[in-house]
């Protein structure tokens, strides 16, 4: 992309999410943020009631008497954001694809830590880890990011999302915020690694997909890709079959992704491309208060 082009839809996204980073956030960014945790402030003298695994036992040899750990709430939250790089996020069959959602809804939440003087980071990934930027503060950090979000190019077309998250369970050892943005089409299994990425960090988890993936048309034959793999074949989407068994095919595999979601312990919202996603973001958020 040329460079002249390339600036003007950074400023594009610039204006356009930075509005909307207000509008969602209005007075609860900080609640609907769970990643914040506690940093060491003090020790004191042990009092009845308090909890004996803050007990400080090098302090309590020196003086012969019971101290314990004071914290309080870190004011300063690291985002991480977690984005889906794959080959199927080039699809979209309503004036707008994946990966354009999926940028705006990034540079929304970059824009809401920029605001609120966080830290921000992203990780781009496929089946691997393809780019990783470490979490940094003020705009010209943010318009980098948006100008890696709309105009990076993978080396990989496939998806592993057990990857990212096992990646952001090693890399980021401060507890963080990291929401993870994908289509979530990956063949493999991912439970376990967000089980344990959600125990260290506060993961959400954001899915972005467009209505014919989860609906065939009945336009007749109909030659079908796999972006990710390059596959393809020729299915009659004519048939009532044929598009029932599709649809049964995606509610299956919606189902099982939200039960990894819930044994999980993680919120998540799905989207459609053509959806409102500022509605959708703001009733997750409240539902997280």
């Amino acid at each position: 992309m040329e460079t002249s082009e390339l600036l003007k839809k950074v400023r594009r996204i610039e204006i356009k999410t930075r509005g909307l980073s207000r509008n969602i956030f209005a007075g609860q960014y900080h609640s609907a943020f769970k990643g914040r945790g506690m940093a060491f402030s003090e020790v004191r003298e042990y009092q009845f009631g308090d909890d004996i695994r803050d007990i400080d036992w090098n302090v309590t040899a020196r003086y012969n008497k019971p101290y314990i750990k004071v914290f309080e709430e870190e004011r300063e939250l690291t985002v991480m954001l977690l984005i889906d790089v794959s080959g199927s996020r080039d699809f979209g069959t309503v004036n707008v694809m994946k990966k354009e959602i999926i940028t705006e809804i990034a540079a929304t939440l970059a824009f809401s830590a920029i605001q609120n003087n966080d830290k921000i980071g992203v990780i781009f990934f496929s089946d691997k880890i393809e780019k990783f930027i470490p979490p940094q503060k003020g705009k010209k950090h943010i318009l980098y990011i948006i100008r890696e979000l709309i105009d990076f190019k993978p080396d990989q077309t496939k998806t592993d999302i057990s990857q990212v998250l096992k990646y952001l369970t090693n890399a980021i050892k401060k507890r963080c915020s990291a929401f993870l943005i994908s289509d979530f089409i990956d063949k493999g299994q991912f439970k376990d690694a967000l089980t344990i990425a959600n125990r260290k960090h506060d993961v959400v988890a954001i899915q972005v997909y467009d209505r014919r993936e989860a609906e065939l048309p009945s336009v007749g034959l109909m030659k079908i890709r796999d972006a990710e793999t390059g596959m393809e074949r020729w299915i009659d989407s004519s048939s009532k079959n044929v598009r029932e068994t599709y649809h049964q095919w995606w509610e299956k595999r919606q189902k099982e992704m939200s039960d990894s979601f819930k044994k999980s312990r993680v919120d998540s919202v799905s989207i459609r491309t053509e959806d409102d996603y500022v509605k959708a973001l703001i009733a997750l958020f409240e539902k997280r208060n």
